[in-house]
């Protein structure tokens, strides 16, 4: 019941792609990642995905399609089973919301980011 700096959570790691779950809400995770590059085309068949851009630039690209992109103050979420792939060509902060346990990577063959807890 105390508020959360997520400015200072983000200053904790500098890898990119991997997420860390700042709270829990109605078992979902809240977490907090840096995107650079581009993540694979993925879907999740059970679940939206949430993103809210918290610095930077992201670009959601859709399979069957056109690109999104959006930053600052904008979030975007994506409907369960749409094949999708998130990249930022700059580093962007995000904040995500999953269902706890949902792998980041979905139905990708890359192996899913541990998640951990700060």
């Amino acid at each position: 019941m105390q508020p959360i700096n997520l400015a200072d959570k983000l200053a904790q790691f500098s890898t990119h792609w991997d997420p860390k779950v700042v709270a829990s809400y109605n078992d979902n995770d809240v977490m907090v990642v840096k995107f650079q590059g581009e993540f694979p085309f993925h879907k999740h068949d059970t679940t939206d995905d949430f993103f809210l851009v918290l610095e930077g630039q992201v670009t959601m690209d859709y399979e069957g399609a056109e690109s999104v992109t959006f930053g600052p103050g904008e979030l975007l979420i994506v409907p369960k089973g749409q094949v999708h792939r998130p990249r930022a060509e700059t580093e962007a902060k995000v904040l995500l919301i999953e269902p706890a346990g949902e792998p980041n990577t979905g139905d990708s063959p890359q192996q899913a980011a541990p998640k951990d807890r700060i």
